[in-house]
């Protein structure tokens, strides 16, 4: 029988016309599999089911997932973040992990995961927050410029809390096989998305922020200069820097759909 697979074009330029004429035909597709982004089983047989590619430098990876999480594409990713899609990491939450990101400048970027209660409901969000100021790319200044560079990018000055920040076109936030990979920005000329934030390994999150991305489709993330937030070791804690901050406007904020995009 052959499977309910959507093969984009992009995947499909990456694989050859032969592999995914094979792939439609149900010769080289599992029947049941295991979502690469909400984790819970599929059935292309039963499902609709989108074929996703991992490329890195020089490995590529098909997975599957329900095409109602996420549609079938090509994601670029690091050789060494794709070797570690396959290995899983533990921690509780809110987590943290700072890396070296395509951000603003040349930013360490610190990202923690956390739920944040908003007009009675919780909300996955990601808090960014650099570890040194961010001068504007190209400049000799020193002036952090932070902010001011996420709101050319389309992000809002947060002044209340308790609102929920607009969608963000172009961007988006890859959770893939169960842990954070990156938050995409759009591609120059309208090229394949690219990260603006590449977790170094895969950010573990907890099954109650998954479950909750997995419902909304949306996460949202919020962005503070360098010392607004600091490690917080709970979501209350979390919540009361993040209104600190929205309260000395020092915050910004942004909707992102959940998906590979």
């Amino acid at each position: 029988m052959p499977r309910m697979l959507d093969v984009s074009e992009d995947v499909r330029a990456e694989i050859g016309d032969e592999e995914a004429d094979r792939l439609l035909a149900g010769e080289n597709s599992p029947g049941s599999y295991d979502c690469t982004s909400c984790r819970t089983p599929g059935d292309s047989e039963q499902e609709r089911t989108s074929t996703v590619l991992f490329v890195g430098e020089e490995t590529a990876v098909l997975a599957f997932a329900h095409a109602t999480c996420i549609p079938s594409q090509v994601v670029q990713v690091a050789e060494e973040q794709l070797q570690g899609a396959v290995r899983s990491i533990t921690g509780g939450e809110p987590q943290s992990v700072t890396d070296p990101g395509a951000g603003p400048g040349q930013a360490v970027l610190g990202v923690t995961s956390g739920l944040v209660l908003i007009e009675g409901d919780l909300h996955p969000a990601l808090v960014v927050e650099p570890t040194a100021p961010i001068a504007r790319p190209g400049s000799q200044g020193t002036t952090d410029e932070f902010l001011t560079l996420l709101i050319e990018q389309g992000f809002v000055p947060v002044s209340d809390l308790n609102r929920v920040p607009g969608m963000l076109p172009g961007w988006s936030v890859l959770l893939a096989m169960g842990q954070l990979h990156a938050v995409l920005q759009p591609g120059t000329g309208g090229g394949s998305p690219v990260a603006w934030w590449q977790a170094h390994q895969p950010l573990q999150v907890t099954e109650g922020w998954r479950a909750s991305a997995n419902k909304s489709h949306t996460v949202l993330v919020f962005a503070a200069p360098v010392g607004s937030i600091g490690q917080q070791p709970r979501e209350d804690l979390l919540r009361d820097a993040l209104e600190k901050a929205a309260a000395n406007g020092r915050l910004v904020a942004a909707a992102m759909p959940l998906a590979g995009t």
